[in-house]
């Protein structure tokens, strides 16, 4: 049905589950490192994509700006290749179900997997005057996401693969309680992505909350800014346009090279031999800007036809919600509540 997400049983294609945050504009760092991914992978999956609203809510947000986000983020994913014509794109608060799985698996993940889990740490200590319980249980969530799916494969960074470590450990606790409730999930780190750094401090990832506005681009910054943040990126005392240990900056500028334009390194090497650093941050940037402008003008686009993306989202819900509601009422009745 064209209204439906297949359950894997119907399905020659293994399923693959992927959500973001709506947190903001996308960075660079975001686009290379994982969206592009998801748009490559779309087709050889059975893939489910969602934005992870109730995630955002372990930090303070402000209500209006939350859900303009929400907005912002679908068109955003769509710019970028998402095909949520033929692949639910949905919010996840859309689908309740994620809520009442997230309860059930909580009631089957122990306290020292959760006091384990390193974000939660690194989480705390930003915002150490609101360490709340959901900030503690949200890999629970993380769980429920996928596990309502039956997803075989999650796509996501290394600082997420614990948090798919933990759904797997209790999908297989629960299988061995309740005989086969739950498909068990696989990380893994697509070959496809770029590990983008900070402009200004190369050794530490590019985000958007470095207090440094230079320190990364945003997929909708225009030419001009594109191209201003890169001849400021830092380098190095050399002139060597060249891949080595000890060259973080060119590494950086390097990798992203290649990733936006198709060459090898190699290859980006032999092109900028003899040229200087001047005029190689220059064409990076000029790069990265020409590829994102397609972007740019697809999210405008979407962004004036409001009604087109709470559509899109609906649909989304709808085809999710097919398979949630068939998981949860399995798990419900695995674990002994009693149906309506």
């Amino acid at each position: 049905m064209e209204n439906k997400v297949e359950t894997n049983k119907e399905s020659a294609k293994k399923r693959l589950f992927s959500a973001i945050q709506p947190s903001g504009d996308l960075t660079l760092g975001n686009y290379l490192g994982a969206i592009r991914n998801w748009v490559v992978l779309q087709d050889e999956y059975d893939s489910v994509f969602s934005i992870a609203d109730l995630h955002s809510l372990t930090v303070r947000q402000e209500p209006a700006a939350l859900r303009r986000n929400t907005l912002s983020m679908a068109a955003s994913l769509i710019a970028c290749g998402i095909d949520a014509e033929r692949h639910p794109l949905f919010v996840q608060s859309h689908v309740h179900e994620h809520a009442e799985l997230a309860w059930i698996l909580e009631c089957n993940t122990m306290f020292g997997e959760l006091s384990r889990m390193t974000q939660f740490k690194d989480k705390s200590a930003r915002h150490a005057d609101n360490i709340n319980a959901g900030l503690f249980t949200y890999p629970s969530l993380m769980a429920a996401d996928i596990l309502l799916y039956n997803a075989d494969a999650v796509p996501v960074g290394e600082d997420q693969r614990q948090h798919v470590e933990l759904a797997r450990d209790v999908a297989i606790r629960m299988n061995g309680l309740y005989n086969g409730v739950f498909t068990v999930p696989e990380s893994f780190i697509p070959k496809y992505g770029a590990r983008v750094k900070s402009l200004a401090d190369p050794t530490k990832k590019m985000s958007k909350s470095d207090a440094n506005q230079n320190a990364f681009v945003l997929i909708l910054d225009d030419k001009d800014t594109v191209v201003r943040k890169f001849k400021k990126a830092v380098t190095d005392s050399e002139n060597e346009i060249v891949f080595r240990e000890g060259k973080d900056g060119i590494n950086n500028l390097l990798t992203i090279m290649s990733a936006v334009s198709g060459k090898t390194v190699p290859a980006l090497e032999k092109e900028f031999e003899g040229k200087g650093y001047g005029e190689f941050k220059l064409a990076v940037g000029e790069t990265v800007a020409d590829a994102l402008a397609p972007i740019r003008a697809r999210y405008a686009e979407l962004m004036a036809d409001k009604e087109y993306l709470t559509k899109t989202l609906a649909d989304g819900a709808e085809k999710a919600a097919y398979v949630a509601r068939r998981t949860l009422s399995k798990v419900y009745k695995k674990v002994g509540l009693l149906q309506k």
